[in-house]
């Protein structure tokens, strides 16, 4: 069993105009078929959805921002506990959203009213054991599978909020590579800031701000080695 524990109750949720502040995120990594190449993103990608007690819908993991806690760490922090994974997040949100909490969904009334930040996170870890195991059970998916298990509109936006972002960021992060590989310096040093947030550890490094450098070569067709 776990040696985590979950954060219970709500005596250090954030509200914001009666509604209840959500953190989230949209957990991802590149599909194992790596010699697969395509620029296609919803054959390239999967995401992670967790299940819900007592339904039968799939779901992002979030959960409540708490006052002691940045609304990133609030992301990072339900998806290790909800789902039992870490990775890197991308600190821009993929959108806001006011949606009523599950148990809500058909009352009238401003109860259970949330305003809902969701972020990209690129699972680097995935435990075996976490906090609500019992609760949620996790199901990676391609994207297609992931739009039709969608159960709320917002979800859906989203999900497609998180696919611009990565052709845009796959864009820029493929130009500043092309530029520095012809750049007439003959070496790179330890760690080179080609754009803000953006950094080349070593040319062999697997991290480019929030995605690996094997899949932004894949999405674009050239060769792995």
């Amino acid at each position: 069993m776990s040696t985590m524990l979950a954060r219970r109750g709500r005596h250090r949720q954030r509200y914001e105009n009666n509604l209840r502040l959500v953190s989230g995120c949209i957990p991802y990594r590149l599909t194992k078929g790596n010699d697969c190449q395509t620029d296609n993103l919803e054959i390239r990608i999967e995401v992670l959805m967790i299940s819900s007690p007592n339904r039968d819908d799939l779901v992002f993991p979030k959960g409540g921002w708490e006052d002691d806690e940045t609304i990133e760490e609030a992301a990072c922090r339900e998806a290790l506990e909800e789902a039992g994974v870490r990775g890197n997040l991308n600190d821009t949100p993929l959108g806001v959203w006011e949606f009523r909490s599950k148990s809500r969904q058909d009352v009238c009334s401003l109860e259970g009213g949330c305003k809902g930040y969701m972020f990209a996170l690129e699972v680097t870890e995935e435990l075996e054991t976490w906090p609500e195991r019992e609760n949620h059970d996790r199901r990676w998916l391609c994207v297609k599978e992931a739009f039709e298990l969608c159960r709320y509109e917002w979800m859906r936006n989203a999900l497609e909020n998180f696919l611009n972002m990565l052709e845009e960021n796959g864009k820029h992060e493929f130009e500043a590579m092309e530029e520095l590989i012809e750049s007439p310096s003959p070496t790179v040093s330890d760690c080179q800031i080609l754009t803000p947030n953006l950094c080349i550890d070593h040319p062999n490094s697997a991290q480019r701000h929030g995605m690996t450098f094997s899949w932004l070569i894949a999405v674009k067709g050239l060769p792995l080695s």
